[in-house]
């Protein structure tokens, strides 16, 4: 259902994650106007909904995200421009607010062909509801060879400034976030250099110490690619960089939540040593098919092969998934790992606040996520107004 045609709607009886109780939320002109604590005993005013306990979010924001509809974003060219459109939409339908194209490890001409589509994008201003682009995230190309992953081992690159410079062309504006291994750079001047220019630097694909990952964090780098995969594990006298990236309040670490990257336990493990949305965020990893059935789908110059979500290469090597952000919350609470509230945090407000997006309601546009825990552990949501999310 929507509200979009009414200048002034109430919900009641609403939770609201980083809310304690029952809230009522009051929409004017199409944005959050105001949040009030409400009883658990109050009656509902006859002009509100009341949403009887149900949840509100903002919608999800989708920091790692590869294609979808069975376009690659590193395939992007000006043919292939028109085809974002569609993908906005579907990622909007699927309850998602904002993403960030992620270009992996291509060809520099590749790179920038790509960047220079997104970046005229960026500049548009769609006349209905849809996912937006505040920006892009390049995973790659400076990785390093031994945690590659699916990354095509020819077209990765040194990390140096000259070479940065090299793959970001005339398009840095247009990266939010990077993807490095920071043991790479030996000079140390690598990071400062991107947070310059305003990267989010995330480290991933990387055999990083705690040591030199910490060196990293204390050079700038906030982020963790979907932690992990490509690093090496935990380990009680080597922990490594994902274990300095938990201990730092200050850095937040993207999660595949499928059951496939990594298993339901040790997703419970990383979630209560980082305090949830405090040092967590959700990403989807989605490939191409996304929202198209399972199958064998062209990728780069290989083929990847989906079955139930999960797509490897024919050397078994896992390279992402089909399943949309949201249903990696949906997981988490069927699992039984997460609370609801903090669940639907990992993938809205989470993902903002790693960003440096705002996260407080009160002035959001009114496109709000309901969310109902089912008794059986089930999370369903549904949008019930919408207008455009992110500037």
């Amino acid at each position: 259902m929507s509200q979009t045609s009414q200048t002034s709607q109430t919900y009641s009886r609403v939770r609201l994650p980083g809310y304690s109780g029952l809230q009522r939320v009051i929409v004017q002109q199409g944005a959050i106007a105001a949040i009030q604590p409400q009883p658990a005993t109050a009656t509902p005013a006859s002009d509100s909904i009341d949403l009887a306990g149900d949840w509100l979010s903002l919608g999800g924001v989708d920091l790692q995200i590869n294609g979808a509809l069975g376009l690659a974003f590193p395939d992007l060219s000006p043919a292939t421009a028109d085809k974002l459109t569609p993908i906005n939409d579907f990622l909007w339908s699927q309850g998602v607010d904002g993403y960030l194209p992620t270009l992996v490890t291509t060809s520099i001409e590749n790179i920038q062909r790509s960047l220079a589509v997104l970046a005229a994008v960026l500049h548009s201003s769609p006349p209905s509801p849809t996912a937006a682009i505040p920006g892009v995230h390049l995973e790659g190309p400076f990785l390093n060879p031994a945690k590659r992953g699916a990354h095509p081992q020819e077209y990765l690159q040194p990390l140096t400034i000259d070479q940065v410079k090299r793959v970001l062309g005339e398009y840095a504006q247009v990266v939010k976030v990077m993807t490095l291994a920071p043991e790479l750079d030996e000079t140390g001047t690598v990071i400062p250099y991107l947070r310059s220019l305003g990267i989010t630097v995330s480290l991933g694909h990387s055999l990083a110490t705690a040591e030199q990952a910490q060196r990293a964090f204390d050079q700038g780098a906030t982020m963790v690619t979907h932690a992990f995969n490509a690093m090496p594990p935990l380990h009680h006298r080597q922990p490594g960089l994902l274990g300095a990236a938990i201990a730092h309040p200050q850095v937040h670490c993207g999660l595949i939540a499928d059951g496939q990257h990594v298993s339901p336990l040790m997703i419970e493990i990383l979630l209560r040593a980082a305090q949830y949305e405090q040092g967590i965020f959700l990403v989807s990893d989605a490939l191409s098919p996304l929202g198209l059935p399972d199958g064998v789908y062209p990728w780069d110059t290989r083929q990847i092969e989906v079955r139930q979500g999960t797509a490897r290469l024919p050397d078994g090597t896992l390279s992402g998934t089909t399943l949309g952000l949201l249903v990696g919350a949906q997981n988490l609470v069927r699992w039984g790992i997460c609370p609801v509230e903090q669940a639907i945090a990992l993938a809205t407000l989470a993902p903002r606040r790693a960003l440096g997006l705002p996260t407080d309601y009160i002035g959001q546009p009114a496109h709000l996520l309901r969310w109902h825990a089912t008794a059986t552990g089930e999370l369903t949501w549904e949008r019930i107004s919408g207008n455009h999310p992110l500037h």
